[in-house]
């Protein structure tokens, strides 16, 4: 899924944007995508090599790095992350010892709310899934050590909602 994993790089630029200009997380998208969006009339030359406007638009888009299908889910993961952004930030803090959330860089940061939304909200996509688009996002746009960070503090998140999740499920079970 080519469009998903753009529609992840993209999130974690406008998030980073967002949490560094401090601005609506709507103005954040709009800023990118009016950024890294053609004009109908800038891509006229082009229209004579594709079979229609669209298809030149969309190519044009995947070159640049920001194809039109990415916006719907990238707009998702923002605006989710950014709603749910206490609770994960509590989250966060609570599987990263001896590391505040303004001690880490903000694209660490930024990347690992997305994740924990991801794992949060996004129950059709597989956990595994979005650990490994996580970990890859900070190895291509973090520092040497953002990788392992992410996993570290991923990795125990993730076991603590697992094992809430199945107390939950036992409870259940027990009441009905």
């Amino acid at each position: 899924m080519y469009h998903r994993r753009k529609a992840r790089e993209i999130s974690l630029q406008v998030l980073y944007e967002i949490d560094v200009l401090k601005i609506d997380p709507r103005e954040g998208v709009d800023l990118f995508w009016d950024s890294f969006t053609a004009p109908e009339e800038g891509l006229e030359p082009f229209w004579d090599y594709f079979s229609t406007p669209g298809d030149a638009k969309k190519q044009v888009g995947q070159i640049f790095g920001a194809p039109p299908d990415a916006r719907p889910f990238s707009t998702f993961l923002i605006d989710g992350t950014w709603q749910h952004r206490l609770e994960i930030d509590k989250l966060i803090r609570g599987s990263s010892e001896h590391w505040s959330l303004s001690r880490m860089s903000k694209v660490d940061r930024s990347s690992l709310r997305m994740a924990v939304y991801e794992l949060l909200y996004c129950d059709d996509i597989p956990p595994k899934v979005t650990l490994n688009e996580a970990i890859d996002l900070g190895k291509a746009y973090g520092s040497e050590n953002s990788g392992s960070f992410i996993n570290g503090i991923l990795d125990a998140l993730y076991v603590k909602l697992r094992g809430q999740q199945i107390e939950s499920h036992d409870r259940e079970r027990e009441d009905g």
